[in-house]
């Protein structure tokens, strides 16, 4: 609890009170309540009369011992799930309860007004933790930066430092031929591996970091990844966009980076045969659809980690760290669907260079 205030100092009821939360998470047993297992779902009607019978004393003159209580309940009912709409229907059912007992006039005019503050004070919790996601969304962010320029420099580096090799090799491997009085079969053999080489390091190197994603943009670097990913797996890839302007450089990497872990992903687990993709641009957002006819699974159980290895949490933290969403919508052998939405204002804001459509 925040404050540590002894418990001999508190009415009764407050004390009582304070004890029964604790008891919720520390499988005490409390005199007049049930006992619950620590881990296990708290009952929303337990939480109900504690703020309700917590909000009666603050409004009968209880001080700040009752607010002690109201944020101990806001950070319990955080803890259990509850959102803000929640605490904000709590809310209104404790003051309406209240108001319908002391209907001949005994609470004071300003009611609403006190009620609010310790409304203010059990959703303290929720405050800091919106802070402390948007702190975590901009490390994240700070990360995937610093990321995406390692990535880009090692693939530059392979591109041409490995491709400049390569053709040296060539050059001598010709020489090497040409001097030779007759033809011989394996340096043929050496130069087809030689030329594989060279074609599979364009490939990775564009995989990598796609130099057509910066000079051309988002929608033709998809288009050839898409193709690469067909012509390796057999899968059926159709992409659909609708978009008219450039993009910020920081939603057009995200967006491209989601794709080609979601394509990676289908090809590796879903069974499926055909991918339809969808990305287009709203007022302030661009939202991009990914769904294949694969066998599906449990969106819940996988973004728990129960199967680590499908890169879903990787996606969400991208899109995140750009302050979209993720919605993942799957059913056994019915295939699955993402929907991924990302903001624009803010990252135009923060970042105005753009990616070429």
């Amino acid at each position: 609890m925040r404050g540590g205030i002894p418990g001999s100092t508190l009415p009764h009821t407050l004390t009582l009170t304070l004890h029964c939360i604790a008891s919720l998470e520390d499988n005490a047993v409390v005199p007049g309540s049930e006992t619950y297992m620590r881990g296990t779902q708290v009952p929303n009607n337990d939480l109900e009369h504690i703020y309700t019978d917590s909000l009666s004393s603050f409004l009968c003159g209880g001080g700040e011992d009752p607010l002690e209580v109201a944020y101990e309940v806001g950070r319990k009912a955080l803890s259990e799930g509850y959102g803000l709409l929640e605490m904000v229907k709590l809310h209104h059912a404790a003051l309406t309860a209240i108001l319908r007992e002391n209907s001949n006039g005994a609470i004071p005019e300003d009611t609403i007004a006190t009620a609010g503050s310790f409304f203010a004070e059990s959703i303290s919790s929720f405050e800091m933790t919106q802070r402390a996601v948007g702190e975590v969304n901009s490390t994240l962010r700070k990360l995937n930066e610093a990321l995406e320029e390692k990535i880009r420099h090692i693939a530059l580096s392979l591109h041409d430092d490995a491709g400049q090799l390569i053709v040296v090799t060539h050059i001598a491997l010709d020489e090497a031929m040409r001097e030779l009085p007759q033809e011989q079969p394996e340096l043929k053999r050496v130069k087809n591996l030689l030329e594989q080489v060279d074609d599979r390091i364009r490939h990775l190197s564009h995989e990598l970091r796609p130099a057509m994603l910066d000079q051309l943009g988002l929608v033709p670097a998809l288009k050839f990844l898409a193709a690469s990913m067909e012509e390796r797996s057999g899968l059926r890839i159709a992409i659909q966009a609708d978009l008219n302007d450039d993009l910020p450089s920081r939603v057009a990497i995200t967006l491209y980076r989601i794709v080609q872990e979601a394509l990676t992903n289908i090809r590796r687990h879903a069974k499926a045969s055909t991918v339809h993709i969808r990305i287009r641009k709203e007022k302030n957002a661009i939202r991009c659809s990914i769904s294949d006819d694969g066998i599906g699974f449990d969106p819940e159980t996988t973004m728990r980690g129960c199967l680590p290895g499908l890169g879903l949490i990787g996606i969400r933290e991208r899109i995140q760290a750009l302050g979209g969403s993720l919605q993942i919508r799957s059913t056994n052998s019915r295939g699955t669907r993402l929907e991924i939405t990302a903001p624009l204002q803010e990252v135009e804001d923060a970042n105005p260079g753009s990616a070429r459509r």
